[in-house]
């Protein structure tokens, strides 16, 4: 295609100065101008096709030109309450591609990781140490076995998959429920429709939530479906903290309905310091970050480059997003 695109370059963990300086050697018939501010970017992006980042409402109101939006990092749900972006003809892509999303590996030992902590009261363990307490008669009978529990994974794209796989060689037996049952992934026994998530969060030891936030799955695991869990069962949320109902999930660890939670994402982050979670000894909370690793930039980076060959070689794009349903 001919002229000249203006691709907005934002720095915010996805993207270095060597990545732009790789891009420019790449495409020399494309112009990047990279914007650090708003100001800039309602300047830059009038006369542009691509911008690499979501831009703000008003300066995507003052596009004119613009063609695809690259969104460096892979959740899109926010952009539902976008109707400007919604609404619109411009294409909207992310950082996942079927078979391959630079978030699932780390996302995945993350859970493992939670599991495992919970499962072997780590935190205690930890504080022992550091106490200098050889406190080995606690912990009689204390310890959970993984062999032969039932783990339930709601969402089995390519994060799910990547859990399922670790935990089947947990000797886990491992049952999903997902939109697309005709996939079975790698260590899954079974994949139920979403009319059976009664039924899997019913049977699981350990459930793991790990899809998507669209209007269908906000709130969608409410005090209801909570109280389905066996007791003493575990929660992990890997994806978005909007799909769990947290004032039903702390009534439940309370209780010890619930045995533990492992929480890397929530309704509101940063999470408030007078958020009840903080205080729940059978809760571990990590900052929306079991995705941050050396590895996941690279990968996110990777996505971009191809979807750019191809957007100049005027092909579809791989990784496009359905912009209403929020992923």
């Amino acid at each position: 295609m001919g002229g000249c695109l203006v691709v907005k370059i934002v720095i915010h963990g996805a993207i270095d100065s060597q990545f732009l300086s790789e891009l420019r050697d790449e495409f020399q018939d494309v112009d990047f101008v990279l914007t650090e501010d708003v100001e800039s970017l309602k300047l830059h992006l009038k006369n542009a096709e691509v911008v690499y980042g979501v831009p703000d409402k008003e300066s995507f109101a003052r596009a004119e030109k613009l063609r695809w939006i690259a969104n460096p990092a892979v959740g899109v749900d926010y952009l539902m309450e976008r109707p400007d972006i919604v609404e619109s003809d411009v294409v909207l892509t992310n950082a996942r591609a079927p078979g391959y999303e630079p978030h699932a590996e780390p996302l995945a030992d993350h859970v493992i990781g939670m599991m495992l902590i919970l499962a072997h009261r780590w935190a205690d363990l930890l504080a022992d140490q550091q106490s200098r307490e050889w406190g080995a008669g606690k912990y009689n009978n204390a310890f959970l076995e993984t062999n032969g529990k039932t783990m339930g994974i709601f969402a089995v794209g390519a994060i799910g998959s990547a859990v399922a796989r670790r935990a089947a060689g947990f000797g886990m037996d491992v049952y999903a429920v997902d939109k697309k049952t005709d996939y079975v992934p790698e260590g899954v026994k079974e994949v139920w429709g979403p009319e059976r998530l009664d039924e899997l969060m019913s049977i699981s030891d350990w459930f793991v939530v790990a899809a998507p936030l669209t209007f269908e799955t906000n709130g969608l695991i409410d005090d209801r479906r909570l109280s389905l869990m066996k007791t003493g069962a575990h929660l992990i949320v890997i994806s978005r903290g909007n799909i769990v109902d947290e004032k039903a999930l702390i009534e439940k660890l309370r209780s010890g309905h619930i045995s533990g939670a492992g929480l890397d994402v929530f309704a509101q982050e940063p999470l408030p310091s007078n958020s009840p979670f903080w205080d729940q000894a059978n809760v571990l909370i990590t900052p929306h970050t079991a995705h941050v690793t050396p590895e996941m930039p690279i990968g996110h980076r990777e996505v971009f480059r191809e979807n750019l060959r191809l957007f100049l070689s005027n092909k579809p794009f791989l990784y496009v997003c359905d912009k209403r349903a929020g992923y």
